[in-house]
């Protein structure tokens, strides 16, 4: 990639838009119901993402794809807004599903509204417990992480299935192409969230991965396994977006 060209996607990153929406917390202070979810994180804590974390209403979420991208809200225009605090920076990592039960117009994860679920910590860092729903303003923002990008292998020797997180710069991983040192690339669909999968068998090869987020830069991460790689191990790449 040119200088021009990363220096455009910085630029474009750094004077995202604010946009409104709103934003409500579920979960407990202890953030035990954030974790899991529809992006296919686990342990949150372990994973690096902590409680600075939200689920995604439908016309955010995209069936996915937004997964990983990191946003910075701002409480606005309420009484129970606390004064002087800034904006947070949460990372996507869950689904607010829609409801469509009545009356549809309290449910606000439903189309085409814009909602932020955060964790009860985010949302209190911004606005009063009391208050339950607040307005915002938000916008998309480069996520910050630290260490490499992160690649959770899982499935069986016929069939390969790998969660990737910790991704820095835009966050949000829209294809992925895994290689066997003995093998060509092998372009992965998605399964669901970030997990990432082929039927391809390469047990006993080294794993590499090239990686393409949804600002069109990719990062080729060679020789992140080695031969003895086994299912359910986590291998960390030496570099990431930033």
């Amino acid at each position: 990639m040119s200088f021009v060209m990363l220096l455009a996607i910085l630029v474009s990153v750094a004077d995202a838009q604010w946009e409104d929406a709103h934003a409500t917390f579920y979960g407990d202070i202890s953030g035990k119901e954030t974790m899991q979810g529809a992006c296919g994180y686990g342990d949150l804590f372990q994973q690096g993402y902590g409680l600075e974390t939200a689920a995604l209403s439908t016309a955010l979420f995209n069936n996915g794809q937004t997964c990983g991208a990191c946003f910075e809200l701002t409480c606005t225009n309420s009484q129970w807004c606390k004064q002087n605090t800034g904006a947070i920076r949460i990372t996507a990592t869950n689904f607010c599903p829609p409801n469509y039960s009545p009356p549809v117009d309290i449910h606000w994860c439903n189309p085409p509204n814009k909602h932020f679920d955060l964790s009860m910590k985010m949302f209190t860092s911004i606005a009063e417990y009391k208050s339950g729903i607040v307005p915002v303003k938000f916008r998309r923002v480069k996520c910050q992480k630290r260490g490499g990008v992160r690649f959770e292998v899982k499935g069986n020797p016929h069939f390969i299935m790998v969660l990737v997180y910790n991704v820095g710069g835009a966050g949000d991983v829209n294809s992925v192409a895994i290689k066997g040192h003995k093998s060509n690339w092998i372009s992965m669909q998605r399964n669901w969230g970030q997990n990432w999968d082929t039927g391809v068998g390469l047990v006993g090869q080294r794993l590499s991965f090239t990686v393409k987020t949804s600002d069109g830069r990719s990062l080729t991460f060679y020789d992140v396994a080695s031969e003895s790689w086994g299912f359910g191990q986590t291998f960390e790449a030496k570099s990431n977006f930033y």
